[in-house]
Order: structure tokens, then C-alpha cells, then sequence
């Protein structure tokens, strides 16, 4: 374990950094902030997307003087965001802040996404989808390559869809699997683009959060894939869960039906589809641009064990954690119907 640090912190109010802010409590840091800076924690004003990270040039000098370790995990994570600015923020933040590390001489330590790996399986028919994934898995890889090619040291973590606390289901912000959730939830879509053997590979954000400040603590290097990987459950089984956690609340939930997302375009668009409201027709669009990266992948690889004090992700601690996930999203959102148990 490393002596006390001096860490530069992005993105502390996401859903990777709010995890991690309370287990770097040891160290001093310093977090980076656009907007809306942590309560209780040293910040300065930022922003990432600005020569010099938005800093002027004291506060730059003073901070690289500061700084020995800078850890990454600010990112614009919205498929429906646009592409410039996905850019601006995934890949010129990241050069900003690499750029910065080598002035300060310090380690950069990167939060990615095992998704990088699955850019192949973008779907090309968007149709009326709003969300796109390409734009951000494109900006990742750039941004890892990059991290590779600055000679800055440091590491690269890849971490899969981010769930809430594994003990109460608490997360920062609800978004990608959590739209799928909702659809079911909600009783919005009577199908789900998705064959019952998919493999979902999830993450509770203090797995992560305990990777990502066990990288920290003991100066780790390489590149590492926070997921479930062999343990992540089947598209089946994220169906049950959701239905299960929605019962438990008080809610009438009818689980949608799986169809393998090859039929969509083939059969189901022009026989259902097209007869949808456009609203019902683009949340379905934007469910398949997303489920793409899941239909018919191979596990990631999961090599969270390789880092010190961390274990493996067994498949029913995840199945727990997703259901107290599901469970504090039904409740957060205000759609549970009597009060009902999140575990």
C-alpha cells in the first residue's frame, strides 16, 4: 500500500466517482468539477473540454505542483448525446488531463468501458431510434489509445454496465440498463429485442469503486476488465429479476416477451412495428440500438481478481444486486405501489 496521495479526481459526482470518493479517504483530493462540486470535498472548477483543463494558470501550476496520481472516471455516457460533444468530453478531456498528468509528473489511471470490445455489433438501421452508441464507443477507444501512446503510466480500467450498490442498490444516476428496466417496469414494450441465453454483464459500483481505489492504493499498471464476465446473468434471468423486484413493490408487471433482435427488422417491423405510436416505435429503436451490443456477444473477459483484495463477481451476489438495484429505481422513481422489500 502507498504512502498518503495527492489525487485529482473527475467526474467525483458520477456514478464511479461517488463510489469512490469515500474509499480514497486517506489521501487528499482534489476533484475536478464542471458544475455542482461534492459537498465536504476539496474541488476546484474545471472543465475538461478547455486548454489548460479551464484552469487559470496559478491554479494549473499550483495543482500540477499538488498532484500525484490523476484518477478518470469523467465521461459522457448518454447514447443520445451528441457526437462532437461525446468527443469533446471522452477524448479531448482525456488529452487534456493526460497532458496535464506529464507536467505534474503523475499516474493516470483511466475508467473505460468493456464495451470498447463490442463495436463490431453496432447496429447500422438506426430507424427512429434518438440513441446511438457508436459515437461513445469510438471516443473511448480513441481516448484508451491515447492513455497507450502518451507514456504517461497508469492503468486502463473497462468496467461493463455499472448497477447500483450491491448492499442497497444506491447509485448516483440511473442510465443505460436502467432504460431497459423501466420498459419493463413500466409495461411499455410488450417485446424486448433480446434472445433468452444473452449474456447481461453487470457490475455493482462498488465493485468497481474498490477496483478502481485498489489500483490507487498499490500503483497498479496495465489494463483491467471489471466485469462479470463468466457469472454475468441471462437476458432471461435480468427479466425475472426486474419482474420479481417490480412484485415486491406493489406493481402489476407482465414480463415482456424475447425476441431475437434478427426477426425485428425482418418480420416484426413491418407487420407490428410500424403500426406503434412514434413514441412506443423509438423507445423500442432505442432499446435495439442498445441491446445490439448484447445479442449474441461472447463473455468479456474478467480479470477484477488480479487486482490486490479484490475477488471475483459470483453470479447470486450479482442477481442480489441487481434486484436492490431495480428495487431502489422503483422507489427512487416513485412508481412502487405499497412499500416493499429491496433485497
Amino acid at each position: 500500500m502507498l504512502a498518503h496521495r495527492a489525487i485529482l479526481l473527475t467526474g467525483a459526482g458520477g456514478v464511479v466517482g461517488a463510489a469512490l470518493l469515500p474509499r480514497l479517504s486517506r489521501h487528499r483530493v482534489i476533484c475536478l468539477a464542471h458544475r455542482n462540486p461534492p459537498a465536504a470535498a476539496e474541488s476546484v472548477t474545471g472543465d475538461l473540454t478547455r486548454p489548460g483543463l479551464g484552469l487559470d494558470a496559478d491554479t494549473r501550476r499550483d495543482l500540477a505542483r499538488a498532484v500525484d496520481t490523476v484518477v478518470h472516471c469523467a465521461a459522457a455516457t448518454d447514447f443520445t448525446t451528441a457526437a462532437t460533444a461525446t468527443r469533446e468530453l471522452n477524448v479531448g478531456g482525456t488529452g487534456q488531463l493526460l497532458e496535464f498528468a506529464a507536467d505534474a509528473g503523475a499516474a493516470v489511471h483511466y475508467v473505460s468501458s468493456a464495451f470498447v470490445a463490442r463495436s463490431d455489433s453496432i447496429r447500422t438501421q438506426v430507424h427512429d431510434a434518438a440513441a446511438d452508441p457508436q459515437p461513445y464507443l469510438e471516443s473511448k477507444q480513441d481516448a484508451e489509445q491515447l492513455v497507450r501512446e502518451s507514456g504517461v503510466p497508469g492503468t486502463i480500467l473497462r468496467p461493463s454496465v455499472v448497477i447500483g450498490d450491491a448492499a442497497t442498490g444506491v447509485t448516483a444516476r440511473f442510465q443505460s440498463l436502467y432504460v431497459l428496466a423501466a420498459s419493463i417496469v413500466r409495461n411499455t414494450l410488450p417485446l424486448l429485442p433480446l434472445r433468452p441465453d444473452d449474456t447481461v454483464d453487470l457490475v455493482p459500483r462498488d465493485a468497481l469503486a474498490e477496483a478502481v481505489a485498489a489500483v490507487v492504493e498499490h500503483d497498479v499498471r496495465g489494463e483491467y476488465w471489471i466485469t462479470a464476465g463468466q457469472a454475468a446473468p441471462t437476458a432471461r434471468r435480468v427479466v425475472e429479476l426486474t419482474v420479481d423486484a417490480s412484485t415486491r413493490a406493489g406493481l402489476d408487471v407482465r414480463a415482456p416477451r424475447l425476441v431475437d433482435p434478427e426477426m425485428v427488422d425482418r418480420l416484426l417491423r413491418p407487420a407490428f412495428l410500424e403500426y406503434l405510436p412514434p413514441a412506443t416505435r423509438r423507445r423500442f429503436d432505442d432499446l435495439l440500438a442498445m441491446t445490439a451490443l448484447v445479442a449474441g456477444a461472447a463473455a468479456f473477459p474478467a480479470t477484477l481478481a488480479e487486482l490486490p483484495g479484490c475477488a471475483p463477481i459470483e453470479a447470486s451476489a450479482l442477481e442480489s444486486a441487481y434486484s436492490r438495484s431495480i428495487g431502489y429505481f422503483i422507489r427512487t422513481m416513485g412508481w412502487a405501489a405499497s412499500r416493499g422489500s429491496a433485497a
